[in-house]
């Protein structure tokens, strides 16, 4: 979203959208990426002698699905204040679907919009991944 826009309800929701499946060649660039080089999200058999059954995502990987997301709904030139809490692990092979809804909108000093949105991210098994606020100043045409 970009430029001027009608003000926005609460009740608006994103158009839902899937990330995946995910590869572990995915967290290895994320890795890199981030400068996260925790080799749980990398080497195989260092997190199978951890006890998990296979390297596993970044939490912060999903958070930038999750902003991508939102950023892409709402504009990310508009995007005011971003959160999320992470609930569960994900795997290689996992699919996150990511979805919002608008939850509070007020106005601003300045004829604009300040809209605030729940976000989240789900793993086909139904469970979130994670879970998040965000806030976005948009402006109003008139």
């Amino acid at each position: 979203m970009t430029g001027t826009a009608t003000a926005i309800a609460v009740g608006t929701r994103a158009q839902p959208r899937t990330f995946g499946p995910l590869t572990t060649q995915m967290f290895v660039r994320y890795s890199g990426a981030s400068g996260d080089l925790n080799p749980m999200h990398y080497d195989d058999i260092i997190a199978r002698a951890a006890g998990h059954p296979s390297v596993f995502s970044q939490g912060m990987h999903q958070s930038a699905l999750l902003a991508t997301f939102a950023t892409d709904w709402l504009g990310a030139t508009n995007l005011r204040r971003f959160g999320v809490r992470f609930k569960e692990q994900v795997w290689p092979g996992d699919i996150l679907t990511c979805t919002g809804e608008v939850t509070d909108t007020r106005p601003t000093s300045d004829g604009g919009q300040l809209v605030t949105v729940e976000l989240t991210c789900t793993r086909q098994t139904g469970g979130a991944a994670i879970t998040g606020t965000a806030e976005f100043r948009i402006d109003i045409g008139s």
